[in-house]
């Protein structure tokens, strides 16, 4: 006998995981990255190398914005790079990645201890794709109160009940990232776009005057590196540009769509330079027909 049943799974690939126990004969605990959602830090030097290796990849990413590899780029867009991209990009932005580490071990360290020192649990809140194309949980995290008398759960609107994705945003240190269907509720969504507009505009955290208005966004910064992405053949030698196809490298870097939460108006693929940082939207281009629909945006044939 065999069956052949005709819809789609979704099945990721296997993914190492340290395991913790088991509880019983159908369940084990393992350690699962969580990457928290709807924020988004600077990348450190693990990503694409320290800045010496980092730096040559988006000083080739700006030649070829400037040297009309790209021209199938709006000429806006480029503009709005080639702006951000200093010849200390890569070392500013890898110090921002640093310090907003470290504000969130700080982060931890406060939110997560009990008035009596002991250390409390994470509440783990996972939603819209739960598991990334990297095996990561997708979800937000907050500290967990047991509700017990010694241990009350605050009220509603406390600010301990803020998740610590929240309070990335609200200090600076991440850019507001949300990502379509991984969305929250709609009142704690207006939370995160107030808390991302003011941390914005108050320029605080990694946005600090003066260099923090012109300083590569983590997802930026990404872009950027793939844009700047050298191309070998079989040999090991590089591939000059004229033999690149620049529409593969376009479409590498640009795989989600942005909304303008403004006007809920979608800008596509290449007009998010358009938008504050922190109205920005995003649903993956794969996506886009039942994101249009959910999100009550126009239906686009494309």
């Amino acid at each position: 006998m065999a069956v052949n049943f005709n819809f789609p799974r979704v099945i990721r690939s296997a993914e190492p995981r340290r395991l913790v126990r088991s509880s019983d004969g159908d369940t084990t605990v393992i350690e699962q990255p969580i990457r928290m959602v709807s924020c988004d830090t600077p990348e450190k030097s693990g990503y694409a190398g320290k800045p010496e290796v980092s730096q040559p990849k988006l000083d080739k990413c700006r030649q070829r914005l400037q040297g009309g590899f790209y021209n199938a780029l709006p000429q806006p867009l480029r503009d709005y790079l080639v702006a951000k991209l200093t010849h200390d990009a890569a070392q500013r932005h890898i110090e921002a990645g640093e310090r907003a580490s470290e504000a969130f071990g700080k982060l931890l360290a406060t939110r997560l201890t009990r008035p009596n020192g002991t250390t409390r649990s994470v509440a783990t809140i996972p939603t819209g794709e739960i598991i990334d194309s990297h095996g990561r949980m997708l979800a937000y995290i907050a500290p967990w109160f047991t509700g017990s008398q010694s241990d009350p759960v605050p009220p509603p609107n406390d600010p301990e009940r803020r998740t610590l994705n929240l309070d990335m945003i609200a200090k600076g240190w991440a850019a507001f990232f949300p990502i379509y269907p991984s969305l929250p509720k709609n009142s704690d969504m207006n939370l995160a776009i107030a808390e991302a507009q003011a941390g914005w505009e108050g320029n605080k955290g990694a946005w600090t005057l003066p260099s923090g208005r012109n300083l590569l966004l983590g997802y930026e910064y990404r872009m950027c590196i793939k844009l700047g992405e050298v191309k070998k053949d079989a040999a090991g030698n590089v591939v000059p540009d004229q033999n690149v196809n620049p529409r593969d490298l376009i479409d590498e870097a640009f795989q989600r769509s942005c909304v303008n939460l403004q006007t809920m108006t979608e800008v596509d693929l290449f007009g998010f330079h358009a938008v504050p940082p922190w109205a920005r939207l995003w649903f993956w281009w794969k996506d886009r027909k039942l994101a249009r629909q959910h999100l009550g945006l126009p239906a686009v044939n494309d």
